[in-house]
């Protein structure tokens, strides 16, 4: 039977409504599961939706959603949309040391959506109240058992098309504060056809995700959760800080539930080498992933290797591992690597790449990996700083165009006209083309800048991840000129492994020194020990170079508070006085209404 094409993501989760054997498994710490499928998710949404009508939300206005990976994400996510307002996924808090912080960027982030009502799962919401209370949220923060009664919405009457807001998606932030990204339902759909090209079911294989990423990431909802919903098919969901405490359960749930895609960043491999024992892998079969997804920061060639070869044994196939390359204004994925084929890593001269901008092959240089080559209907230019095209194997900016690109910065028009010229997004990163691929050098403004030479900060940072005492994958380089100083500094900051011995914390410097050295032939100027958790991350756990530098230089990187039960009352009293101060302001009409004549369903 012939199926319309969907246009917005309702339509996708009318399909899955009616579908038999499509859903979503949650497994927990301990590898019980429990099983949604789509038309459950579906009736639970549409309950939401009557409750937001209830409340007086209107078409378009922005609701915020801080919610674990739990059932209740979908439903307040599907019940936004299907209230016809616009779903703005944020993260839960992950480091409660840091807790001043996170209440204070979640009410940054409101405040930068306009949302008009924050809905969140029961324990996050406990805490939540001085975030609220700062981002004066109209119609303040709820549960979903807290929302009203009401009617069932009529879906013909909602009338979305794809040019409406599917969701409101915030930028990495790992060098500027995050910005809200407005993603159209033609733009998430394109992006979503576009990943379900390389997942073609057959009567040998229907093809199933397993994922840890959370969910108010992109790689997490629009690359995992759409795609799965799109085709009818299964999905396994465990939380991200399950999967941190316990990384076999993801590849043990590969192996379980036969699952055939999966995702991570590269430290997700990483923390499987150095986290997972044999003994965890018993019984467990790894032979049904036909792709290993790796994206979203920097790639390290020698993970991939050291991941293929470790599990092999469990029958995974080197040939799956597949770096990718993408970013929430695109939607997500840009470029793919060749499925079921090896990687591409090749070596190219530092001096070339740090004072020439050129990439010229060399058997001794950096290596780099391939990202691959653009998705069906994307296209991809470097270029110049003054926008001028540039030849293959010249390092520059990297502009993409393509169907999934965001339709802007929600209510910023200064900062889109930055990023979208012409139909073509200015994507922040530096990187070349070599033999048709990709190859990325890192973020333009994290580039560290020595003597008028470029380097990449991933590779001093990589370089000190085998001394003994560092905590792997928790450094950041970063050069600046002080004042009066005839030239810039190289400084190393790195976290201190929990597990370190007092003798190899003293020998941290001088060990962390000699290998950036022999890595890349740069001294260091400083080495700066910390203890673990100080450097501070994105939401998504990458780290903010920016951000380091600014705070070391302002004396002001220290790591987080210790946590107590004693403070988490005190927490929990702070935001309850909160909750109730935003109340009474809200009732005396205190709390101002999001004006109306801006932008709403289109960004």
């Amino acid at each position: 039977m012939h199926r319309p094409e969907a246009t917005t993501l309702l339509d996708l989760l009318d399909r899955g409504g009616v579908a038999a054997d499509g859903g979503v498994r949650f497994v927990d710490r301990d590898e019980s599961a429990t099983w949604f499928g789509w038309g459950e998710i579906r009736a639970q949404a549409e309950a939401v939706a009557a409750g937001l009508s209830a409340l007086g939300l209107e078409r378009g206005e922005r609701v915020g959603l801080v919610f674990p990976t739990c059932p209740e994400f979908f439903a307040a996510f599907f019940g936004t949309l299907l209230a016809g307002a616009v779903p703005v996924p944020l993260y839960p808090p992950v480091r409660l040391g840091r807790l001043d912080e996170y209440l204070q960027r979640t009410a940054r982030l409101l405040e930068s959506a306009s949302a008009r009502l924050v809905l969140a799962d029961g324990r996050v919401r406990r805490i939540l109240g001085e975030a609220i209370a700062a981002a004066r949220t109209p119609l303040g923060c709820k549960t979903l058992d807290a929302l009203p009664h009401g009617s069932r919405l009529s879906r013909e009457a909602l009338d979305l098309t794809g040019a409406d807001l599917a969701l409101v998606q915030f930028s990495s932030g790992t060098t500027v504060e995050p910005k809200p990204v407005a993603l159209s339902h033609r733009a998430v759909l394109a992006q979503v056809n576009a990943l379900n090209t390389f997942w073609q079911d057959t009567r040998e294989t229907k093809h199933s995700c397993v994922s840890w990423l959370p969910l108010y990431h992109d790689m997490g909802l629009i690359g995992c959760v759409f795609p799965a919903l799109a085709r009818d098919a299964s999905l396994t969901l465990l939380g991200p800080e399950t999967f941190i405490g316990r990384p076999a359960l993801w590849l043990r749930c590969l192996s379980r539930y036969r699952g055939t895609i999966s995702t991570a960043p590269n430290f997700g491999y990483a923390l499987c080498l150095s986290r997972i024992r044999d003994e965890d892998m018993e019984g467990v079969d790894l032979s049904s992933w036909q792709a290993a997804l790796n994206g979203a920061e920097s790639i390290a060639p020698q993970v991939l290797r050291a991941f293929a070869e470790r599990f092999a044994r469990w029958g995974f196939e080197p040939r799956a591992l597949t770096p990718v390359y993408g970013l929430s204004e695109a939607s997500l994925a840009v470029t793919f690597s060749a499925l079921n084929e090896p990687f591409v890593a090749r070596r190219f001269s530092r001096e070339a790449l740090a004072q020439e901008n050129s990439a010229v092959l060399d058997d001794d240089g950096r290596e780099l990996v391939s990202v691959g080559r653009p998705l069906p209907n994307f296209a991809i230019r470097i270029v110049d700083a003054e926008g001028h095209d540039l030849p293959e194997d010249r390092i520059g900016r990297v502009w993409i165009s393509g169907p999934s690109l965001m339709e802007g910065y929600l209510d910023r028009p200064e900062a889109t006209a930055r990023a979208l010229r012409e139909g073509w997004l200015d994507s922040g990163d530096l990187g070349f083309l070599h033999a048709g691929e990709l190859f990325l050098t890192g973020r333009a403004k994290d580039v560290v800048i020595l003597r008028g030479r470029n380097y990449a900060p991933e590779e001093i940072e990589r370089a000190v991840d085998p001394v003994a005492g560092v905590r792997t994958g928790c450094a950041v380089a970063v050069s600046w000129l002080p004042e009066g100083s005839a030239g810039e500094v190289l400084a190393l900051l790195v976290e201190i492994a929990r597990e370190a011995t007092p003798e190899q914390v003293a020998d941290l410097p001088a060990a962390c020194s000699t290998a950036v050295l022999a890595a890349t032939g740069l001294s260091t100027d400083r080495v700066v020990p910390l203890a673990a958790g100080t450097l501070p991350r994105t939401s998504s756990g990458k780290l903010r170079r920016a951000e380091s530098l600014r705070l070391y230089l302002a004396g002001e990187l220290a790591p987080p508070d210790s946590f107590n039960p004693l403070r988490l009352a005190g927490a929990l009293a702070k935001s309850s006085l909160a909750f109730a101060r935003h109340g009474i302001e809200r009732r005396l009409g205190m709390v101002g209404t999001p004006n109306p004549k801006k932008e709403r369903a289109r960004g």
